[in-house]
């Protein structure tokens, strides 16, 4: 399974796996809040599963269907903003606060590994043509990630209707990079 197209149909299952081990088999929840007083959820943490999930099975299916650069860029965007920060959020505060941050194993064994292989087979493929590329879709997965926290769930919408923008723009000039 390298493929790109097979590979990002991964980030919603390990997304619902990494809930499990968040939600189901530790408190993150109390975990954050211990931490973060200001965290107050606007959302339950089944609501974000539900959407975030759903964001990515759309997108998915969006490059499975139009199977161009712009699609791909979409989903990287996504899976860089809800997983690849997440990973380096769970790690960098176990360590900060010496206190395991449940969601961190998940993150390790599972985000890193699989958008690793997921950008490599971008790169391989031609969805991505460099790394500045691939460092703007980064960078702004790390500020959609910040705001999120920050800000809460009224981000999510805002990411999803700056990617359909983005997504509909570049369609046809990104096609005739290739």
């Amino acid at each position: 399974m390298d493929k790109f197209k097979n590979l990002i149909v991964l980030g919603p299952l390990i997304y619902a796996i990494h809930h499990f081990e968040e939600h189901i088999i530790f408190n993150f929840i109390e975990w954050k809040l211990q931490y973060f007083q200001h965290s107050a959820a606007a959302l339950s943490t089944e609501a974000i599963l539900s959407i975030l999930t759903c964001i990515l099975v759309i997108f998915a299916l969006l490059h499975l269907v139009k199977n161009n650069r712009a699609s791909a860029h979409v989903i990287l965007f996504m899976l860089f903003a809800t997983q690849v920060i997440n990973a380096f959020y769970h790690i960098f505060f176990s360590f900060y606060f010496s206190d395991f941050s449940p969601g961190t194993v998940t993150a390790v064994i599972l985000y890193l590994p699989v958008n690793f292989l997921i950008m490599q087979a971008a790169f391989k493929e031609g969805y991505l043509k460099s790394y500045f590329e691939y460092g703007c879709i980064a960078f702004l997965g790390t500020t959609t990630f910040i705001l999120f926290e920050i800000f809460g769930p009224g981000i999510i919408g805002l990411a999803i209707i700056f990617s359909l923008m983005y997504y509909f723009y570049f369609n046809k000039r990104l096609s005739n990079n290739k």
